[in-house]
């Protein structure tokens, strides 16, 4: 899988005047569009602020993450970026648009750097995790690298934590993804 194959996934809602349900997560309908990963966390933040922007974020093995993502409340500009070195697309990022308006989910493989910024107030980001958060083995990569060159679409200096503030550049980084291996 390479970045042109992130998967955008746009679950059927079904609408009326009381608004609209959708079924979020089916592991029968999932399997069919690949994937195959076993969910076993679920993890929602809020954002209050317009360009709060959280990543780029990835864990290593043997805990490596997949990620489901989706915008409950809100919209943020989703980024994925392919790290598995000798990968076709390494370095390389695709960047989605997820609102709780559309819907849309955005299906991110193990060996992958993911990353977000809010678009809107008071943003909801609600995604599955195919391992659990294992601290020790969590990496950062600096959401402005020059090597990656993501185009975010920010006005201004975002709002960062801490730790997102000084991650180490691309080249820097710890990286355990070889294509092919371990993703």
């Amino acid at each position: 899988m390479n970045t042109s194959e992130l998967l955008l996934i746009a679950p059927k809602r079904y609408g009326d005047t009381r608004g609209f349900f959708a079924e979020t997560y089916s592991r029968r309908v999932y399997k069919e569009y690949g994937i195959l990963d076993e969910f076993v966390q679920d993890n929602h933040s809020i954002s209050q602020e317009v360009e709060t922007l959280r990543g780029l974020h990835f864990q290593a093995p043997p805990n490596a993450q997949a990620k489901l993502v989706r915008c409950g409340r809100g919209a943020i500009f989703d980024v994925a970026v392919d790290i598995r070195r000798g990968s076709p697309s390494y370095g390389k990022w695709k960047g989605y648009t997820l609102t709780a308006e559309n819907g849309h989910q955005l299906y991110i493989p193990v060996g992958f750097a993911h990353g977000f910024v809010t678009l809107e107030p008071n943003s909801e980001i609600v995604y599955k995790c195919s391992d659990y958060y294992t601290p020790k083995l969590e990496r950062s990569i600096s959401w402005s690298d020059p090597e990656i060159k993501i185009d975010w679409p920010i006005y201004s200096n975002p709002i960062l934590s801490e730790k997102d503030a000084v991650a180490p550049m691309f080249k820097d980084t710890e990286n355990p993804f070889i294509y092919g291996e371990n993703s």
